[in-house]
């Protein structure tokens, strides 16, 4: 299909710990967008690409909701990259909160792409969540189901662009048993972080 950005296009990720990544420490992050930031304009350096990372550790989609007029509607960004669920979930098996539950969170992610749609021209990026644990058969990875069948819904109802994180990571820790991909079941390591890039540029058309 080839790569889906036009020149000059500012691309803003947005989403939790995963996509925060240290990016106060290291301009973008030391995870899947800095990956992504230095292959794309690696391989495309005409496009004169932009990119912005508003990660932040521990958010769910309702701390996304409240701060989403400066941290995307202020930044009028080309495209949007989403990455959240994790900890919306991942709140209900530790038992700290109750996390966000599945209603509340398509609720939620709903009024966000609707606010996006009104009030920018971004188009947009969904990425399903990684994992929870890397058994696959784990209880978070159980409850993250739903979470991932309403983010496709959503990317089909916005016309997004959806990366198949969570189908991916299943692939590779089906094939590749022993292999460690993160530090503690959510959070990559090196590897991890490389997976979900290669993920996502898969699905925005990147010419490897």
């Amino acid at each position: 299909m080839g790569l889906i950005f036009g020149s000059g296009e500012k691309i803003l990720f947005i989403g939790d710990s995963i996509t925060d990544c240290g990016r106060r420490e290291l301009e973008l992050g030391r995870g899947y967008v800095r990956i992504i930031s230095s292959l794309l304009p690696a391989r495309y350096p005409e496009l004169g690409l932009g990119f912005v990372n508003m990660g932040i550790g521990g958010d769910t989609v309702v701390d996304l909701a409240g701060r989403w007029e400066d941290d995307v509607i202020k930044e009028q960004p080309d495209w949007l990259s989403v990455s959240i669920g994790i900890n919306d979930v991942w709140r209900q098996v530790d038992g700290k909160s109750e996390g966000v539950l599945i209603d509340a969170f398509e609720e939620t992610y709903r009024k966000l792409l609707v606010r996006t749609r009104e009030a920018t021209t971004a188009k947009l990026i969904l990425m399903e969540t990684t994992v929870l644990s890397e058994t696959i058969e784990d209880e978070g990875n159980e409850l993250l189901k739903p979470y991932n069948a309403c983010i496709r819904e959503l990317a089909e109802e916005f016309d997004a662009v959806l990366v198949p994180e969570n189908r991916e990571w299943h692939k590779a820790l089906a094939a590749n048993p022993g292999v460690q991909w993160t530090t503690d079941g959510v959070h990559p390591l090196p590897n991890g972080h490389g997976l979900m890039a290669r993920i996502w540029l898969d699905a925005v058309g990147f010419e490897w």
